[in-house]
């Protein structure tokens, strides 16, 4: 105990305060256990920030959580690492026991945002079974709706300073100078994947394996579609009203 008091005596009044009232008003909400789906530049990486600190959910992204597995060598990130050796895919099977692993830590109690997976409608049952298991479900899919059109604009459109990180838009936030960044002058790069070759790919895929995903989870009746093309501002007020309802 003694430990424990000197370790909070060397923690500043105003971040104690801070956590407690976090934890207060974590207390009142309601567990939640979302996904996100939809295609690249749709704005779920803007909301899902939002999402989390609204309602004290833990934000897992398979890609990342495979990496953190890996790193702290635990049994499963030891297997996944075997696979990418190899140039395998992570089985399904890996990467929700990777999610079952997340899900149980103190981080996820009050639920977790699930962005990147399930893909394939397989994984989306496999998911289901394990959460089953635990005794929980999916609570809501939020759909981020949008036209490719539209999605084309908003991606090819990017552009970067790539030692910053200050990205632009050739229509939305473009930068004092053409091609130019803001602060240093020097010049922005397009991402490899900000070109419409990729994302041609990318949304053909998304098509072709994630469309049947929503269609598995609107038969549950718990997908709420967004309109995706409207502002940020906009979503949000649309995701507060889905997790509202």
């Amino acid at each position: 105990m003694a430990t424990l008091s000197a370790n909070l005596e060397d923690i500043p009044s105003v971040d104690l305060m801070t956590e407690l009232l976090r934890r207060m008003k974590c207390s009142t909400k309601p567990d939640k256990r979302l996904i996100l789906i939809g295609p690249p530049g749709s704005g779920k990486g803007t909301q899902s920030p939002i999402i989390k600190d609204e309602y004290c959910l833990c934000h897992l992204a398979t890609g990342d959580m495979l990496r953190a597995a890996v790193a702290a060598k635990t049994p499963l990130g030891i297997k996944a690492k075997e696979a990418m050796e190899k140039g395998e895919l992570v089985s399904d099977d890996l990467v929700v026991g990777i999610i079952d692993e997340a899900i149980k830590k103190p981080s996820c109690q009050k639920g977790f945002i699930l962005d990147g997976f399930p893909r394939t409608e397989v994984q989306a049952q496999k998911l289901d079974e394990m959460l089953e298991k635990q005794g929980v479900k999916v609570d809501k899919v939020l759909n981020f709706a949008i036209d490719d059109g539209i999605l084309e604009e908003r991606i090819t459109g990017r552009w970067m300073h790539p030692s910053s990180g200050r990205t632009y838009h050739t229509k939305f936030a473009p930068p004092k100078v053409h091609g130019i960044d803001d602060v240093t002058g020097e010049p922005l790069i397009q991402r490899k994947d900000d070109t419409a070759a990729v994302l041609k790919s990318r949304l053909e895929a998304f098509h072709r394996q994630t469309e049947p995903v929503i269609d598995y989870y609107t038969k549950k009746g718990i997908v709420a579609n967004l309109h995706a093309e409207k502002s940020p501002k906009e979503v949000t007020t649309e995701v507060q009203k889905a997790l509202s309802s």
